[in-house]
C-alpha cells in the first residue's frame, strides 16, 4: 500500500464524498478530531487543494455554527471551463497554480496526457529561469494563449 501522508488522506476522504454528493459541507473542529489533527491541517488541505484551480468552490461560514463547503465546478462546455481557468490566471501564476489548472484541464477531459505534458513543460521553472524575465508573468501569459487556442476547433 501506498504511504500517504495526512493531507492526502484528508483530500480523498473529501473527494470520495464529492463523488456521489454535488457538495460537502464540513466543520473543521470536528474533522479535525475525526482525523485526529490540528484545525489548521483541514484548513492547509482545502486551502491548497480544493481551490478554483483545481475546479472547486469554497464558502465559508465563521462562528459556533460554521461550516465550510465544498463544491465541484460543473461548467456547460469546455469553452466555458477554459473560460474560467484564463479568468483565474490573471497577470500572473506560479508554477504550482499553473500545474494545477493544468491537471483540472487534464482531469476533466478537456486535455490529453500528452497536451499537458506539453504545457507543463513550459510553465516550469527551469525553462523559464533561461530568460531575464518575470517569471510568473510570462506564465500566465504563455498559459492564457494555449487556453486560447484550445477553445477553437483546429
Amino acid at each position: 500500500m501506498q504511504n500517504q501522508n495526512m493531507s492526502d488522506i484528508i483530500e480523498d476522504y473529501i473527494k470520495k464524498i464529492l463523488k456521489t454528493e454535488e457538495q460537502v459541507e464540513i466543520r473543521r473542529n470536528e474533522m479535525a478530531v475525526h482525523f485526529n489533527c490540528v484545525p489548521s491541517q483541514i484548513n492547509y488541505v482545502i486551502n491548497t487543494r480544493f481551490t478554483e484551480q483545481h475546479g472547486y468552490l469554497v464558502e465559508s461560514k465563521r462562528g459556533g455554527g460554521g461550516y465550510i463547503r465544498i463544491m465541484k465546478v460543473k461548467f456547460l462546455e469546455e469553452v466555458d471551463l477554459l473560460n474560467e481557468m484564463i479568468r483565474i490566471i490573471g497577470d500572473s501564476i506560479s508554477e504550482r497554480d499553473s500545474y494545477a489548472i493544468v491537471q483540472n484541464l487534464y482531469n476533466q477531459q478537456v486535455i490529453s496526457k500528452r497536451e499537458g505534458n506539453l504545457i507543463l513543460s513550459v510553465m516550469e521553472k527551469v525553462f523559464l529561469h533561461y530568460f531575464e524575465i518575470d517569471e510568473d508573468r510570462v506564465r500566465a501569459q504563455l498559459l492564457k494563449k494555449l487556453l486560447t487556442s484550445l477553445r477553437y476547433e483546429a
